[in-house]
């Protein structure tokens, strides 16, 4: 009898394949995966996978799961003292172990008040004269002038002038929608009226380059969220194209598709560190200190502060606050005493000096060709007199009432009882 097809043959016994193992997801690739579903900005997801790693290659590269508190702890002591790192630094390597911790291995650390914290120190932010920042802008041309304008005259933070899309400008109403701003907000910003024509310009050269990237095959750009699965179409489109695209295409780390990013961040950071140098400008101006500036001459023309907390997209008044302190002439009004003084000292200087009056010996001196004019005979109890008032104790006491009088005044104006 011959033998099914589809049956093994009769000397051989039949194969026992075991399916093959699936290992399990690395732990960096499962903390990745977690940021991503919870849709942390990627810059975010290289620093915490940044720091995790850290973190493990410190203890001889332990698993987290065979540490917990001590080590932790051991850990941002480390960091804080050994390695001197800034208190936002320590606090954004914490805030990556506690992900780690908290949403991927679903463990709970509890308190963490024990840790050893750097101390973080209130700055004040450096902020440019209008001058200076006039001095900047000129040493710069083209498209760079144009992005380090966009921060002075916005307020935008860097980021957020690389990832405007075209979309985003209303040239009509002069406005500029920021999208996924910090926290995740949208706000609307100023869109200066002298930049408008500009922006027209330079938005046409970059329709002309996605029109190239469309011929040549490429043309898509990367969409937030899951818009590209909603909109199939979208990533082509001109209007999801960012404002300042790059100069060459690149390949998505999240998609993996060849295509044409917004210009680097580091790009202008490097543009306006030259700029500042060619200026002759000793401050230490960064990309954000052009955001300080905005908000500070904005404050020291009048304008509301709640207007401006709004056009930062500030959260609270109390970030908006520290501007008061960095406006030309103080919160309060104060004017040094050294200022004082050296503006006396000016104003002597000033005055002409008076001329030198000779006088001649009485041996040699002469008579006057001119007869002088005769004086009224001056009666021998002038000024002697208490009813005259040319008497000197009534003169003093009429100043000194007078003086008291004023002080008195200006005592009721300061305190607001002034009812005039």
């Amino acid at each position: 009898m011959n033998a099914s097809p589809s049956a093994p043959p009769p000397n051989r016994a039949p194969s026992k394949e075991s399916p093959p193992v699936r290992q399990p997801p690395r732990l960096l690739d499962q903390l990745r995966h977690t940021l991503r579903v919870k849709h942390y900005a990627y810059k975010t997801e290289k620093s915490y996978v940044a720091w995790v790693r850290d973190y493990v290659v410190y203890h001889g590269k332990r698993h987290p799961r065979e540490m917990g508190g001590p080590e932790i702890q051991q850990y941002l002591t480390h960091l804080a003292v050994q390695r001197r790192v800034a208190a936002s630094t320590q606090n954004q390597a914490l805030c990556a172990i506690v992900f780690l911790y908290r949403h991927v291995l679903g463990i709970d650390l509890g308190d963490f008040r024990g840790f050893a914290f750097a101390k973080k120190p209130k700055r004040l932010p450096v902020v440019l004269t209008v001058d200076e920042v006039e001095q900047i802008v000129s040493q710069l041309h083209g498209t760079k002038r144009l992005m380090v304008e966009l921060l002075y005259g916005t307020g935008m933070r860097l980021t957020e002038v690389l990832r405007l899309r075209v979309k985003d400008l209303d040239f009509n109403r002069q406005l500029i929608t920021v999208r996924d701003a910090k926290g995740n907000k949208d706000r609307g910003a100023l869109l200066p009226e002298s930049l408008i024509e500009e922006l027209k310009a330079h938005i046409a050269k970059a329709r002309t380059l996605h029109q190239q990237d469309l011929a040549a095959g490429y043309g898509t750009v990367h969409l937030p969220y899951a818009l590209e699965q909603k909109y199939p179409n979208a990533h082509r489109e001109f209007g999801w194209q960012y404002v300042f695209p790059s100069g060459k295409l690149s390949t998505d780390p999240l998609s993996g598709r060849i295509q044409r990013h917004h210009v680097y961040d580091n790009f202008l950071q490097k543009v306006i560190r030259q700029a500042v140098r060619n200026a002759g400008i000793d401050k230490p101006v960064r990309a954000h200190t052009f955001r300080h500036s905005f908000a500070t001459h904005l404050l020291e023309a009048g304008n509301d502060i709640r207007t401006i907390q709004d056009l930062l997209g500030h959260k609270s008044v109390d970030t908006t606050m520290i501007y008061t302190h960095v406006i030309r002439k103080g919160h309060l009004g104060v004017t040094s005493p050294t200022d004082t003084m050296h503006r006396r000292q000016a104003n002597r200087l000033a005055e002409p000096p008076q001329p030198a009056v000779l006088s001649a010996p009485p041996s040699c001196a002469l008579p006057s060709p001119v007869a002088a004019a005769p004086q009224p005979p001056q009666s021998p109890s002038a000024g002697k007199n208490p009813s005259d008032p040319n008497h000197p104790p009534r003169v003093a006491r009429a100043r000194h009432w007078l003086r008291r009088a004023a002080l008195a005044l200006f005592a009721l104006v300061a305190s607001g009882d002034w009812r005039p």
